[in-house]
């Protein structure tokens, strides 16, 4: 560009076509010789910053190099300081000892190594100097050193006071549990989730079933009523029965499924409590009660505190329970044999038999209420219920 511009037109007034294409073609070139220069300076610039960059690059790695050199000489002079006053703390106790033979040597030497003996006086008083500042220090962590001491038996009086605090807790609770165990007032027991799962887990507990668990002393007639309930007889193990007798039958827990898969209930006998193997008062959590959706309490002639038990984990646990007289039959006929009625063929039966079973239902009723409120359990209502005919 510096060349066109730097050319002079000619002095022709009228240039022809040919002289005029010949300075347009003589412009082209210097444009292209113009770009040609801008390239080459672009590239000669991009170049200088290459190389700037590298030697930035360069200065920056001998400056990093530096400063890890600086501070590695700086770690070497600090472990080296540490060293020589390790190495001093060390010479502490000779330190007396060459400042005592240091003044010796001062009296009698010459009076040429007088300038001598004055530096070792010298030096010997900067030894004095560290050492007493050594014994203060070591003065000041033995009052610190006491103090913590003196902190530490504080501590432990304090934790000594809290043990015996918490001993004469747990000694006055388990006094009072021992004394409420003498009064026959039972320890409260609430299963934890795990132990609830493992329960649910043992009955094979499911959400679309209903779980129905027969409770009650032993031998009371759990089985049977079971049976009944499913529409089975004692004698039909072979399809089902729950096993019963007049000892201890069941002595773990028996699932029994409705035999009529319409019906979506499950049964459960569970053993017999008030054994020496169950204790009525630990009966409710060790057969995992907790879990059922209803429970029937049996019971035969008279409450025990077995179902009072029961009853009273029921009513903490809102559990729909049901009280259920077993052996209704022969609790009837005992009462028509006091009456003095003792034929099956006689015309009065029926009339004898309807006495009977009245006064065997308020009986009965009369039982339930008392025992309920003698343990402070509200009372329900009573359904009369015909007696089935496996002594139910």
């Amino acid at each position: 560009m510096g060349i066109w511009f730097n050319r002079l037109w000619p002095e022709v007034l009228n240039p022809s076509l040919v002289e005029i294409e010949a300075v347009v073609e003589q412009a082209r070139r210097d444009v292209e010789i113009a770009q040609a220069e801008l390239i080459k300076f672009m590239q000669e610039n991009q170049e200088s910053q290459k190389n700037a960059m590298e030697v930035q690059q360069a200065a920056q790695a001998q400056e990093h190099k530096e400063m890890m050199a600086k501070f590695q000489a700086e770690r070497a002079a600090s472990e080296a300081a540490q060293a020589q006053v390790h190495k001093e703390m060390m010479a502490m106790v000779q330190a007396e000892r060459v400042a005592n033979e240091a003044r010796l040597m001062a009296e009698t030497a010459a009076h040429a190594a007088n300038e001598e003996a004055k530096q070792r006086a010298a030096e010997a008083g900067e030894e004095r100097k560290r050492i007493a500042a050594i014994q203060e220090h070591i003065q000041k962590d033995a009052r610190a050193s006491h103090e913590h001491t003196k902190k530490l038996e504080e501590a432990a009086n304090a934790a000594k006071k809290a043990a015996v605090e918490e001993l004469e807790k747990a000694n006055a609770a388990r006094e009072e549990a021992e004394r409420k165990l003498a009064e026959g007032i039972q320890p409260v027991v609430t299963p934890t989730p795990d132990e609830v799962r493992t329960v649910k887990q043992i009955a094979q507990y499911r959400e679309d079933l209903f779980h129905i668990a027969v409770a009650g002393a032993a031998a009371g007639g759990k089985s049977s009523l079971i049976n009944a309930f499913r529409g089975l007889r004692n004698m039909d193990i072979n399809i089902g029965a729950a096993a019963t007798g007049v000892v201890e039958t069941t002595t773990v827990m028996a699932r029994c499924p409705d035999p009529n898969t319409e019906y979506p209930y499950v049964w459960y006998d569970v053993p017999g409590a008030g054994t020496m193997t169950t204790p009525d008062w630990q009966y409710f959590n060790d057969q995992g009660l907790y879990i059922y959706d209803c429970i029937i309490v049996l019971f035969d002639s008279r409450f025990t505190m077995t179902d009072i038990a029961i009853l009273i984990h029921f009513r903490r646990f809102k559990i729909p329970t049901y009280i259920v007289r077993s052996k209704a039959d022969q609790h009837i006929r005992n009462l028509m044999k006091d009456k003095g009625y003792d034929s099956d063929h006689d015309e009065d039966r029926k009339l004898h038999y309807h006495n009977a079973r009245q006064q065997f239902i308020q009986e009965t009723r009369q039982s339930v209420k008392d025992n309920l409120e003698n343990a402070n359990i509200p009372d329900a209502r009573c359904r009369e219920g015909k007696p089935g005919e496996e002594g139910h």
